[in-house]
């Protein structure tokens, strides 16, 4: 078994009588990419900042590489952090803001100047080093907070929600440089997001929380074809629950009205999304309650085969080797 090399060992975090965070354990490999994911106020924000020195914890420990940094302050954890807001310096261009933590290692002028420019080459800013951050997009901005994290060498980089900022074009394409750079640089990385998307596309491993606590870890494969309870299958894309589970749209089989013994429903709605067309179904007898109603992901081709259209009939079949078993007393909460 591997050894874990950012710990962390059952910490909780008290704000007066309000419980930030309760009995946190994860442990981390080097050169891991995990996300923490989770609704606002959920509390990855504050994990974060408890594994950054930023915030102390009620109780529990940090350790990396062994070494328990708990009470160590910020300064000497030698971490990465990027922010959602870049945190740039307006009066320094972007060669000036990555070589600022430098500058104070009493590392040689020339040696700066080697590293700052390595790290705006691996960042694809090389060529804009001599702007302003009142001069570069929003995403070049995050590139230089990236390359401003990466310049020291860090043990492990911290991203709090760092692409929340960006429009989605921008993001994607972020999103895929920080992996390869991660990759790259084989170093140990935490990220904190609100944004499935963005979890199930980077991350080695998702820890989701809800209400302070994990509720779940997993590659994102696993959390998202095996959630172990209705919140992780509600939070992390779309989801179906049955009196007999629970069921993926994409996992909905549709056949033409008659042609199996499958549930007759009404198309209610279609919204065409490029590679799939996403359609909510109203079954035969129900009172058309938006719970009530079927989320399913069909093939282009699949519509124009069956010829769906709004108000048109079909039958649905849900394939038992699909269905997420969840005990009944816990899908009567969410139906």
């Amino acid at each position: 078994m591997l050894q874990a090399y950012l710990s962390i060992q059952g910490i909780h975090k008290t704000f007066g009588s309000f419980s930030a965070l309760k009995d946190i354990h994860i442990d981390i490999h080097k050169n891991e990419f995990i996300c923490l994911l989770g609704p606002s106020g959920c509390g990855k924000t504050t994990l974060l900042r408890i594994i950054a020195g930023l915030e102390k914890p009620s109780q529990g420990r940090i350790v990396v590489g062994g070494k328990d940094i708990t009470d160590l302050p910020p300064a000497r954890r030698n971490f990465g952090m990027v922010f959602q807001s870049y945190a740039l310096f307006p009066n320094l261009t972007a060669y000036e803001n990555v070589a600022y933590g430098l500058q104070g290692k009493k590392i040689p002028k020339k040696e700066i100047g080697e590293k700052v420019r390595e790290v705006l080459s691996l960042v694809d800013l090389l060529h804009l080093h001599d702007r302003y951050p009142a001069q570069l997009s929003g995403g070049q901005q995050q590139r230089v907070a990236l390359a401003r994290a990466i310049v020291l060498s860090p043990d492990f980089l911290l991203l709090d929600e760092p692409l929340s900022a960006l429009d989605a074009k921008v993001r994607v394409k972020i999103r895929e440089q920080i992996c390869q750079l991660q990759d790259q640089l084989g170093i140990t990385t935490v990220m904190v997001t609100h944004d499935q998307e963005e979890a199930l596309t980077m991350a080695d491993r998702i820890v989701v929380m809800s209400n302070a606590e994990v509720v779940q870890m997993g590659t994102p494969e696993q959390v998202y074809s095996e959630p172990n309870c209705p919140f992780v299958a509600d939070f992390i894309g779309s989801i179906n629950f049955l009196d007999a589970g629970a069921i993926r749209p994409e996992h909905i089989r549709l056949t033409a009205p008659g042609s199996s013994r499958g549930l007759r429903c009404t198309v209610k709605h279609s919204e065409f999304r490029g590679a799939f067309y996403r359609l909510l179904l109203q079954p035969a007898g129900g009172s058309g309650t938006h719970r009530e109603l079927l989320t399913v992901d069909v093939s282009p081709q699949a519509v124009h085969e069956l010829r769906l259209t709004r108000n048109g009939e079909v039958d649905v079949e849900f394939p038992q080797d699909k269905l997420i078993g969840f005990p009944a007393e816990a899908l009567a909460g969410v139906r």
